[in-house]
């Protein structure tokens, strides 16, 4: 019998083989709900990585490890029955995932932003894994605490006591030597501190330049960002000047 005969691609659609297939189809389809569900809150707060990505990152796990619980079903049932290792699949599957994850990480000056949404796509991955080894409660549940995660802790950090940081940019005018305690007294009184490992200093055509984060004292009392743009407008000796959140 070769390759191409009929009895070879009948073997394809025996009722073995539709079953497993039907079996797969609604792995992938309730993988790709759940994932859909996370995506969602990236997908409304115009993150990059929205609903497609999560979908498909999900979908693809649980492809990748449903068909590994159906290796008599494989190449039509043609082949030998050979033992498939999950456990080799999920680790393919979580380390491929983070080549996708480190690719919405993104670095500017001392902030880096992305991190939720890489954690969020390897979370995503994790559900399709549950869905494919056939854990579904678990993989409903993964669903609803990541999406919970993603859209209701943020008001809890808001809540609790915290110190925000803002990453802070200065290039002084020529001939003007700053001086960091300077610096720091002048943090001080408007509720900051500046946070010492983070100071870098560099000199651009005969300007000095600096760098560092400062971090509130405390939440409530330290001057807002619109205020400390309002003043450094006003400082002596500054030439220009960028004010961001520190994110993470």
């Amino acid at each position: 019998m070769t390759a191409l005969s009929f009895e070879s691609l009948a073997a394809y659609w025996s009722a073995p083989e539709v079953e497993t297939n039907i079996v797969v189809f609604l792995n992938l389809l309730g993988a790709m709900l759940l994932g859909l569900i996370v995506g969602y809150e990236r997908s409304y707060h115009g993150r990059a990585a929205g609903m497609r990505t999560y979908g498909l990152v999900c979908m693809a796990s649980a492809a990748v490890t449903v068909i590994i619980g159906f290796p008599g079903q494989w190449y039509g049932g043609h082949t030998a029955l050979v033992a498939a290792d999950p456990t080799r699949v999920i680790q393919g599957i979580v380390t491929g995932v983070g080549f996708l994850g480190a690719g919405v990480i993104m670095k500017e000056g001392f902030s880096i932003s992305g991190l939720t949404t890489a954690a969020s796509i390897w979370a995503s991955s994790a559900i399709g894994i549950l869905v494919g080894i056939g854990f579904y409660a678990a993989a409903i549940l993964l669903t609803l605490l990541s999406a919970a995660s993603m859209m209701w802790i943020s008001y809890l950090e808001d809540w609790l006591p915290s110190r925000p940081a803002i990453a802070i940019f200065m290039r002084f005018r020529k001939d003007f030597v700053p001086r960091e305690d300077a610096l720091r007294r002048v943090a001080l009184d408007r509720g900051y501190e500046i946070v010492g490992g983070t100071i870098a200093i560099a000199y651009q055509d005969g300007q000095p330049e600096w760098r560092f984060v400062a971090v509130a004292l405390r939440k409530k009392s330290a001057a807002s960002l619109s205020e400390l743009a309002g003043e450094l407008a006003r400082f002596e000796g500054v030439d220009n000047f960028s004010l961001s959140h520190e994110r993470n």
